[in-house]
């Protein structure tokens, strides 16, 4: 189904050489386009006050990944930022990392948002109220999980997850109330299965979906899409998501927000009776009126073709195939061969939750990360493993050693001053050393 969402004809604008931003034709200048999208979304969150009880405008930085260039609602409290109109310009430090995230630079927390913003006013409103929701979470009570979810990387844990989004698809598209519940109650089972086959899932995804979740449901509901809207943008999502690498770290995007946007027709604020000791798999099953099989294994066999299960199953395990030989690839390049241990001192890091790949018990490779420490700069654009308890990252053997800086198979490393990159020749590995400063 297709339908039409205000949408905003983009020129480019040229400073100096270098495209900035596509902007609508009405704004003459960058500043005012970006006066006009902090103004859209003041006026979103304060429309939507109720929401959570509280304006959750605030500070936002629209930064541009390539040049650094910042645009800000609000001036920064080091000077950095210089006045522009009705907006606040400048650039962002190297030391900082650029995501969609929250950072805390200059004296205030803000919600970073990188370029491009998307041209379609109500989704740009929705991904400026997610961020901006993050800056208050904490006041609200809920922290901001990251858990590891590694089971919805194996095969069954993806088949399961990807049933249950088509069931919340088609709970989407049913217009009669009985048939939105029967939809939904697939959708559980689906879900409820997967908890037997991994009991700590429970647990773990409830976290990311308190955290992730949350905000995405809060954008959307900011973002005031009409129903048609909505459910045009739930399913151009989810066929988006079921493409991505891996499921361990987005999930939360695509399941939260649409049980949330269904039972909103009923109750309006259900949102406000969610505290972080909530499993929200009980409170949606309770909420929704469902009853859900006592045996599971064959209640899902019994449903999964009602929603493409058969080609599901073939994908995925055409895919678990293919995983299975990356895993072996990694293992030997940062387990078996020579690499480089990095031990974290105070790190800041950023990378893409879409594609994130656990590593059995040795933690998870992720393909691009920037990683800012003490020691300097990491950047990685082939591959990096991530130990399991966040203490330490794992890359290639180097190829190159210049001084303070290194590189080697997609990765740069640019070390401050007192530290190299030795080989540790009782194992054959690279380490981190500082030097000792000579009084």
């Amino acid at each position: 189904m297709k339908v039409p969402i205000p949408f905003i004809a983009a020129t480019v604008a040229v400073i100096s050489g270098i495209s900035r931003l596509s902007i609508a034709q009405s704004y003459s200048t960058p500043e005012q386009a970006f006066a006009a999208f902090f103004e859209e979304a003041r006026a979103a969150e304060s429309k939507h006050f109720n929401l959570w009880d509280r304006d959750m405008y605030g500070p936002i930085l629209v930064v541009n990944p390539q040049t650094r260039e910042v645009y800000a609602n609000f001036p920064d409290a080091g000077g950095a930022l210089t006045r522009s109109g009705d907006i606040f310009e400048g650039h962002l430090p190297e030391e900082i990392n650029i995501n969609n995230t929250i950072v805390y630079w200059n004296g205030r927390e803000w919600a970073m948002v990188m370029l491009p913003l998307p041209n379609y006013r109500k989704v740009r409103i929705g991904l400026f109220a997610h961020e901006l929701f993050h800056v208050v979470q904490p006041s609200l009570g809920f922290r901001g999980y990251s858990p590891d979810n590694s089971h919805l990387d194996e095969k069954n844990g993806r088949i399961l997850l990807r049933l249950e989004l088509e069931a919340l698809r088609k709970a989407l598209e049913t217009p009669s109330t009985n048939g939105m519940k029967k939809c939904l109650t697939d959708a559980m089972t689906f879900r409820e299965y997967r908890y037997l086959l991994y009991p700590q899932a429970k647990f773990t995804e409830n976290l990311l979906e308190l955290n992730e979740g949350l905000a995405e449901y809060t954008g959307l509901i900011v973002s005031d899409m009409t129903r048609e809207e909505a459910v045009y943008f739930f399913e151009r999502s989810i066929n988006a998501f079921v493409r991505y690498p891996t499921f361990v770290r987005s999930f939360a995007y695509e399941t939260f927000p649409v049980y949330g946007y269904l039972l909103r027709q009923t109750d309006r604020y259900w949102n406000k009776d969610i505290t972080p000791n909530t499993n929200l798999s009980d409170y949606f099953i309770h909420a929704f009126g469902l009853n859900i099989p006592s045996h599971l294994p064959s209640a899902e066999r019994a449903i999964e073709d009602r929603y493409d299960g058969m080609l599901i199953r073939a994908e995925e395990t055409n895919r678990e195939s293919i995983r299975i030989q990356q895993i072996a690839t990694y293992r030997k390049e940062f387990i078996n061969q020579s690499h480089v241990e990095i031990k974290f001192e105070k790190m800041h890091l950023t990378f893409d939750p879409r594609d994130v790949i656990p590593l059995d018990d040795k933690g998870n490779v992720y393909p691009t990360i920037r990683v800012i420490d003490e020691w300097g700069i990491l950047d990685v654009q082939n591959g990096a493993l991530m130990s399991p308890r966040w203490d330490k990252i794992i890359v290639s053997a180097p190829t190159n050693i210049d001084g303070p800086d290194a590189s080697g198979n997609g990765w740069t490393l640019k070390l401050n001053s007192g530290y190299r990159l030795v080989e540790d020749y009782a194992t054959g590995n690279y380490i981190l050393t500082r030097q000792k400063s000579i009084p």
